[in-house]
């Protein structure tokens, strides 16, 4: 006669039944003798092939760090015409002979203005759209590389409104976006966007829709970057004002560490280069 409890005859029928959706590879007994792990190594091998057999899953990221080289040789177009005595845009900036010439060089900003872009086979817009932001007369980022298809989203921070329209009427209508406000847009197909507001002069940026774009990483003001991927074969490019400047850089991300990094760097100026500085 069974003396047990039905609550605990019942866990017991529960342990020996089968988990839904497991793979059996033989008894546990034979697990034991003939695999390493026993159990513990069925369950890993079987979340294994789910995520193989899962269409579209996605591959595991590796981050990419780098670092650039170069960046004192470009200089900001903006600043550089607001400089111009015939454009009447005054300051207040005036040469000073303690000051280093290389300090007064009004060079470009990397962390918003440089943009080095991951280029493979064929890139893929986001699921959601790219934030631009809109404030203390500038935009951030200046220059951005994306795939073809990619929504774009200009968030208004000023407490003013804005009117953005691209140069060359390609699209994007001057329509006010007003103070905390935004505005979406998808360029309507490759190539270079240049961006301006009617009511702020100082706002010029560039979007350049590139098809074989993947993803793209600003550096700090020391050079380095870091960005995701998947592993594969891929050119790293900067970009400056909307043009690629310097010299397309191959690499291979290989499966594995989490974190790779780059030996060599990415040139991006280069001495009568691209929106080089003159005389050097």
């Amino acid at each position: 006669m069974d003396t047990r409890s039905p609550r605990s005859a019942g866990a017991q029928h529960d342990e020996q039944r089968p988990l839904a959706g497991a793979v059996r590879f033989g008894s546990s007994s034979h697990l034991r003798r003939g695999v390493p792990g026993g159990s513990r190594f069925v369950r890993r091998l079987a979340l294994t092939l789910a995520i193989l057999t899962v269409p579209g899953a996605a591959l595991a990221a590796v981050t990419i760090k780098g670092r650039t080289t170069g960046m004192p040789k470009l200089l900001n177009p903006v600043w550089n015409e607001a400089k111009d005595p015939k454009a009447n845009r005054y300051t207040f900036r005036e040469p000073s002979p303690t000051v280093r010439a290389d300090v007064r060089t009004l060079v470009g900003y990397a962390p918003k203005e440089l943009c080095v872009a991951v280029l493979g086979e064929k890139g893929a817009p986001l699921k959601t759209p790219r934030s631009i932001v809109v404030a203390g007369g500038r935009t951030t980022p200046v220059t951005l590389v994306v795939a073809e298809g990619q929504q774009l989203q200009f968030d208004n921070q000023d407490p003013f409104p804005h009117k953005l329209y691209d140069v060359g009427n390609k699209g994007l209508q001057p329509v006010e976006i007003a103070a905390s406000k935004s505005r979406a847009w998808t360029p309507p197909g490759p190539g270079k966007y240049e961006i301006r507001d009617q009511l702020a002069p100082s706002i010029r940026s560039w979007i350049v829709v590139e098809p074989r774009a993947v993803a793209v990483a600003y550096p700090d003001r020391q050079g380095s970057f870091a960005v995701e991927v998947e592993a594969g074969k891929y050119t790293l490019q900067g970009y400056f004002s909307g043009e690629p400047v310097g010299k397309p850089l191959e690499v291979v991300v290989k499966p594995g560490p989490d974190e790779q990094f780059i030996k060599e760097a990415v040139v991006v100026g280069e001495a009568g280069g691209p929106n080089a500085e003159p005389g050097k």
